[in-house]
């Protein structure tokens, strides 16, 4: 059922700029029931320049200008391809994109001051969702560890737990997911820092690939606004379906969906640590008795979750 039943919710928004990222900025931007707080931009998967101003024009179309938007200027320990982290410069020439007014987009505040001055003001206990790297949140704990308790609940897109990892580099041995490899130091502090955790790992976003079937599927939508625009996000991620040995999954989409329909999610509990370094850095493993309980999405109804996004994605501009 549509999440207006659902009690309010703050909300801080941390993403990295790839496609996924962007759409659930889409799905955050039509929950009724949430107060989105800001947004930081981590530029892992992304250049900060160009997903900033695709965050900005973004927030535009949806007439959100309101929501101040921040950026990160730490630059992680193993980056992400530059192929993927141009991707943004594609997606802010697209045609709905390409026009649209942005002034004072190349104005933001440091992601990790950001992240401080938005918890220490909240009015209520803050989910932080993070569809990239945990860095500007950890470091700002670091700094300033009373906000611990302003935060409700970590929600993040990382890790890979009983599946293969989605790094393939030559220093690797493929065990760990790319948004904890980024920083995999902060990763191993963040299951170590004691705060209520849900990932949603790839055990759980290998269920939902983007196929041509789904964007067949939304295409027969395309007369509304943002599922057209969601489809050519996603069209721009054809090359990796099924070539070059990748495919493109709902990642961040997922994860995102969360926050609206828990309950079509099966999860459980687990001790878990994250690998800070060598062969398996970034390796998220269970580990009994001496780990972080962590609350993990390990399965989801597709079908509920289908019908959620569609149905999101039909929401008037």
């Amino acid at each position: 059922m549509p999440d207006i039943h659902l009690p309010k919710q703050y909300v801080l928004f941390d993403h990295d700029g790839g496609v996924d990222d962007f759409l659930s900025l889409l799905l955050l931007l039509h929950m009724p029931h949430i107060e989105l707080l800001g947004i930081s931009v981590t530029p892992a998967d992304c250049y900060l320049e160009t997903a900033l101003l695709t965050t900005h024009k973004l927030l535009a179309l949806a007439q959100r200008t309101d929501i101040e938007v921040s950026g990160g200027n730490y630059h992680g320990i193993n980056a992400f391809p530059s192929d993927w982290r141009a991707k943004p410069k594609i997606l802010n020439a697209l045609p709905d994109m390409i026009n649209v007014d942005t002034p004072g987009a190349a104005h933001y505040d440091d992601s990790v001051n950001f992240i401080r001055r938005k918890l220490a003001t909240a009015p209520g206990p803050v989910t932080v969702l993070l569809t990239g790297p945990c860095s500007n949140l950890v470091h700002a704990l670091e700094q300033d560890p009373t906000l611990a308790a302003k935060v409700g609940e970590v929600v993040w897109m990382g890790g890979a737990v009983d599946v293969i990892g989605n790094v393939k580099t030559y220093n690797h041995n493929g065990t760990a997911e790319w948004n904890v490899f980024w920083d995999p130091i902060s990763a191993h502090k963040l299951f170590r820092a004691g705060l209520p955790v849900t990932i949603v790992p790839l055990d759980a976003t290998n269920h939902v690939p983007v196929s041509f079937d789904f964007l067949q599927q939304l295409a027969r939508q395309s007369d509304y606004f943002f599922s057209n625009l969601a489809g050519q996000f996603w069209a721009t991620t054809i090359d990796t379906i099924p070539a070059y040995e990748y495919t493109y999954f709902m990642w961040d989409v997922l994860t995102t969906s969360y926050l609206a329909i828990p309950e079509a999610f099966d999860f459980e509990m687990v001790e878990l640590e994250a690998t800070p370094m060598g062969a398996s850095a970034g390796n998220t493993h269970r580990a009994p008795g001496s780990g972080q309980w962590v609350k993990m999405a390990v399965n989801v109804r597709k079908e509920d979750f289908y019908a959620y996004l569609f149905r999101q994605l039909r929401q008037p501009l």
